[in-house]
């Protein structure tokens, strides 16, 4: 299945409903003028996209309508579906680095994120790459455990220590292995939640210390785990997240189980973070690279 398809039947709720939403903004020809754009403003906040990142989106949708003269509301249609592509950050390209890449994966408990390291795992290996689970959420009882559930599920190799171990210690131990046994990316699973941001910051920054110190010209990637479902609440996680990580990428999981997927649109739009992932069921291969055009294509059609 292509990852169009794959997009249109995970989306099917957020389909069904904004879709609908949007048909009734533009259909029968209506009248291109400021009671269209109030109720389009009401679909796409109803939608998750939220109010700041609606009120961008309707700015820069006036100014196309005036310096244009669309008079169509179908005409309208098409430059809102192009000013969402625009808005939502692309990813950026990186050059190979030196030994294994390095992939920080963090969120709050709850989000999907060890199923998500599973299912990352299960699919760079079927792409032929070496991957190496580190488990560092060190603070979750039953956390390790989980996740070597998925590396046997993958096929992969994983590094663990006990409950309790310093998760950077985990990660130097993974660090060490990933070099050994030629791995392509090692899979660092980090505690979804501590008592505060201090902690959070000091945990991730010495983690990154070790990484950087045992491997200075290796890819690193920060990626944040988001569950679409929570709605406006992963916009705040993405923010406090942001403040303390410096994400590089964005893996919105159960997409499929919600009508209100234009949380990808705002959180993406509003921290200029790309989607590098997402998450459509539950089968471990139901996990897709993200595409901002076509999920936008997914979107409208």
């Amino acid at each position: 299945m292509g990852l169009l398809n794959k997009l249109k039947v995970g989306l099917k709720k957020t389909r069904d409903s904004l879709g609908s939403m949007l048909s009734s903004v533009f259909s029968g020809g209506k009248k291109v003028d400021e009671e269209l754009l109030k109720e389009l403003e009401e679909v796409l906040i109803l939608a998750d996209v939220g109010i700041e990142c609606t009120t961008r989106v309707l700015e820069q949708l006036r100014k196309v309508i005036k310096e244009q003269k669309l008079e169509e509301s179908e005409d309208v249609r098409q430059a809102l579906k192009q000013i969402l592509k625009d808005m939502m950050a692309k990813p950026v390209p990186r050059e190979e680095g030196t030994g294994p890449k390095v992939v920080l994966i963090i969120g709050v408990n709850g989000v999907g994120k060890t199923t998500t390291i599973g299912k990352l795992a299960a699919l760079w290996k079927q792409e032929g790459k070496k991957v190496l689970l580190a488990a560092g959420d060190t603070f979750r009882a039953a956390a390790a455990d989980q996740l070597s559930i998925w590396a046997e599920r993958a096929g992969v190799d994983i590094v663990r220590l006990h409950e309790g171990a310093d998760p950077a210690a985990v990660i130097f131990d993974a660090v060490a292995a990933g070099k050994a046994r030629k791995a392509d990316v090692i899979l660092c699973d980090t505690a979804g939640r501590l008592h505060n941001k201090k902690n959070l910051m000091n945990e991730l920054a010495k983690i990154r210390r070790v990484i950087d110190r045992e491997l200075p010209d290796a890819v690193k990637e920060t990626w944040l785990i988001l569950d679409a479902t929570t709605g406006q609440n992963a916009l705040s996680q993405a923010k406090e997240f942001q403040q303390v990580a410096g994400l590089t990428g964005l893996v919105i999981t159960k997409l499929d189980g919600t009508a209100k997927g234009g949380i990808a649109i705002a959180v993406s739009a509003s921290f200029g973070i790309p989607v590098v992932y997402t998450g459509l069921g539950e089968k471990v291969d139901d996990l897709a690279e993200f595409d901002p055009d076509l999920f936008i294509d997914a979107l409208f059609e």
